[in-house]
Parts: structure tokens; sequence; C-alpha cells
């Protein structure tokens, strides 16, 4: 059993959570991911280590509650317990020598963005953060993005908080204003990832993606996270979840993505919340 040890709301549709994890706290890295269960008559659902903590033996998640299982977690408070906590599972990220990045988090994005900026921050690189959300009322993380990198900018579509736009305005304007990145990450939608990948593409800059598709068993055997890369199959479980953004097939991804969206949103309207609340719609 784990034991949720902090719980903050980061808006209305987006939570964090501490979990007490100390074995996979102690060997977790930036890029990889868990899988959680509530109890034993859940789903196994896989999300992405937002931060650890070794010395405290906590693993941060950070997860928005869209579907049956999202929402059950989101229920649970501090002190209450999940039944299986497991990894760290994926390929941790590698960086190489970067002396300077962008790091592009779009929406919930910006929690699997965090801990890369992070990483390169400790490591000396100087980090440009790009955070991009709705509007102001689904900003998160901009306090932490600060305090791990050198320049934060955060965009929003409506123009409610920070520049109005995408992502990708600040990034080409960076680019075009002389910036010399190294590498860029980019973490959150798939449209986002393509469109930042394309946009790098003619510059040559190497471009890492996170690609997050359906996942069951996160080792490899069930090959439902199956992703095409340079005109290979690859399992972002095992493989990755970084790749080379400049090769992944998007559109083949996000074809399969939609497969299970009116399914999804038949279990969560069918879904009565155990915790005495009302049914979850």
């Amino acid at each position: 059993m784990f034991e949720i040890v902090k719980k903050r709301i980061l808006n209305s549709q987006v939570k964090l959570m501490d979990i007490y994890a100390p074995h996979i706290a102690k060997k977790a890295e930036p890029g990889q991911f868990i899988i959680f269960r509530i109890n034993e008559n859940s789903e196994r659902v896989p999300l992405t280590i937002a931060d650890f903590d070794g010395e405290k033996g906590t693993v941060t998640i950070i997860f928005q509650e869209v579907g049956k299982t999202t929402k059950e977690l989101g229920a649970l408070n501090e002190g209450d317990f999940l039944l299986d906590f497991v990894g760290p599972l994926g390929v941790a990220s590698d960086f190489g020598n970067v002396k300077k990045a962008a790091v592009i988090g779009g929406g919930l994005g910006a929690a699997i963005a965090y801990p890369q900026a992070k990483k390169l921050n400790s490591l000396g690189t100087e980090v440009h953060s790009i955070i991009g959300f709705r509007n102001k009322d689904l900003v998160i993380l901009e306090e932490e993005m600060n305090a791990v990198s050198d320049k934060v900018f955060v965009t929003t579509d409506d123009g409610s908080n920070g520049t109005k736009g995408f992502v990708t305005d600040i990034l080409k304007k960076l680019i075009e204003e002389g910036n010399e990145y190294d590498l860029v990450i980019a973490m959150g939608p798939l449209i986002m990832m393509k469109t930042v990948s394309n946009l790098t593409k003619p510059y040559n800059i190497k471009t890492i993606v996170s690609m997050n598709p359906i996942m069951i068993d996160g080792t490899g055997m069930c090959g439902g996270c199956r992703v095409t890369v340079g005109g290979e199959i690859k399992f972002a479980c095992v493989d990755g979840p970084d790749f080379d953004g400049h090769k992944v097939d998007f559109d083949e991804a996000m074809q399969r993505q939609n497969m299970y969206k009116k399914l999804e949103t038949k279990a969560a309207k069918q879904h009565k919340c155990k915790l005495g609340g009302d049914d979850h719609a």
C-alpha cells in the first residue's frame, strides 16, 4: 500500500499528489513514469513522474480528472492509500552535452516538462521554458518553472495570462532572435509536439518529445503503446517514452489516440462514486 502524503489542487481540473514510495523515489529519473492502481478492481493507469525526493521517499504525480479512474484518484485525500504504485518505468531522458535548451510544456505537459527543466538546470544548462494553456485559470507550475529556468514564457490562447498565442509562436520568435538551442524538449498534446517538431526540423535542432499512448502492462508485452518512429515500431513503455520528434509518425499516433474516446466517455458517465459523493459526469 502506498500512502498519499500530500494533495494539492493546481486548478479546477488538475491535482498534484506526493506518494510515499521510497524505493521508486531513490531510482527515479526525469522522463520515467509509474503505473498506479487504486484498488483491486481498478484499471492500471500510467502517469509521468513529475518530481521525486529520495530523502523523503516521495514521488510526485500530477493528473487531470478526465476519466473514471482519474476522478476516483482525485477524490482521495492525504492519508488514503493506493494499492499499487509501480516504477520507475521507461527509459530515463538522455540529454547529452547541452549548453542551451528550450523546454516546452503544453497544458498538462507542463508537469512532464518541469522535471526535464529541473534536471537540465542542475547540469548547468541555460534553460528557456515555454508553457502554454488555454486560459489563465488553467496555468500550472509557473512558480516551479521559474525556479529551474533562466527564462520562462507563458502563453494563453485568449491572452488572459502572459502572451496571447501558442508555444510555437514564442519558440519561433526566440529562434529567429538568434537563440542557438542544442536541444528542444516538447511535452503535451500530440498536435503541439508535432507542430514543434515541424518548426525545429528546418533548423536541425535536436528535438525530444514524450509519447504517452495507451498503456496496459508497462513492460512491452501487450503492444498497446506502440508508436512508429523512423518507420519502425517502438513501444513507448520500454523504448520511450522519449523519442526523436523528427521521426515520430504523429498522424498515426493521433488516430490511435482517438480509438477509445467513446468508451472512455461512456465509462465516466456510468461511474458511480464509491466514496459517498455524487455520480461522476
